[in-house]
């Protein structure tokens, strides 16, 4: 049998890559995004250096070099004002209350829909549950001001069909603002939040419901014993995630719909900064509470993201 030779072939390099010990670096791709690089950088990290103005008492005449040192003075005002403390607390409680339900209410209305076997009845729902997530605060405040004024829709309809006395204060009363803020939120994004539980219910392995069903479990079963369990991972990971999000209780949302009345219900972290800051001038004590804000979020995301490796295997470097 003769020995036979294949043609020896000169390797090429692809288009837009350079060799550099024994792979290939896709330059054109670097190239691409060297625009989002730059912007980012010019954006997000070079106002960082704006932080030292929370160590000097900044006077905008002087400039950043001009300006006085005052080393933790401010971060000391900080932590002796008692207002400050009641506004970590309504920052924590809108957040915190917003976590939860954006959890619990979403994971109860995936595992509701997907119990739904008519798919156009099923994508009607979800594109109307969805569709608020796509509407700005600025819209959804002017409605939800509207709506619940006290001669509005909503209190019209609590008087005459529940015989309510009185309006409800809604944006006025610091209890009721409180409901609303979290209501309020919980509507527009729980459908937008069902989103994650879909896919994860989208990838169950069917032959988990054939087995059930041999076994003579029904769909409330099915659910309880194959559903619910296949989801716990992806639920711990989400809740896990949204941890370094409880000092962010959404700017927009609720410097649309507060006023002056229910300050001491409603202010949270970042609203006191845009008055202390931007109304008020203060630009140093408004850049130290913005600054303590970034430094126990970024420790928290850490937190969460390091619980998400432990407890679901879900990482991302």
């Amino acid at each position: 049998m003769n020995d036979t030779t294949l043609p020896k072939t000169k390797l090429t390099k692809a288009p837009g890559t350079r060799r550099k010990k024994g792979y290939r670096i896709p330059w054109t791709l670097h190239l691409m995004v060297l625009p989002a690089v730059v912007l980012v950088f010019v954006f997000a990290y070079l106002p960082m250096s704006g932080i030292i103005i929370a160590f000097q008492d900044y006077k905008a005449a002087l400039g950043f070099t001009g300006s006085p040192w005052v080393g933790l003075k401010h971060f000391n005002y900080m932590f002796e004002n008692d207002y400050f403390v009641k506004i970590i607390g309504n920052t924590l409680l809108f957040a915190c209350s917003k976590v939860v339900l954006n959890l619990i209410i979403p994971f109860i209305f995936a595992l509701l829909l997907n119990e739904i076997r008519n798919m156009g009845y099923k994508r009607a729902i979800q594109t109307l549950v969805y569709l608020p997530h796509f509407l700005s605060w600025v819209i959804l405040s002017g409605i939800l001001i509207d709506l619940l004024s006290q001669t509005g829709i909503v209190n019209q309809f609590l008087m005459n069909v529940f015989g309510l006395e009185k309006p409800i204060f809604f944006l006025g009363d610091g209890t009721w603002f409180r409901i609303t803020i979290v209501v309020s939120d919980v509507w527009k994004e729980f459908g937008f939040n069902t989103i994650i539980f879909l896919a994860a219910l989208a990838g169950i392995n069917p032959s988990l419901y054939e087995a059930a069903e041999v076994d003579g479990a029904g769909r409330f079963k099915q659910t309880m014993y194959v559903t619910i369990p296949s989801l716990v991972p992806i639920l711990i990971v989400v809740a896990t995630l949204a941890l370094g999000n409880v000092l962010n209780a959404n700017f927009d949302q609720v410097f649309n719909l507060y006023s002056p009345m229910i300050y001491q219900q409603g202010d949270i972290i970042d609203t006191f900064v845009y008055r202390e800051g931007l109304l008020s001038g203060q630009f140093s004590f408004a850049t130290a509470v913005s600054l303590f804000k970034s430094v126990i979020s970024l420790i928290l995301i850490a937190i969460s993201y390091r619980l998400a490796y432990k407890l679901a295997g879900y990482r991302i470097f």
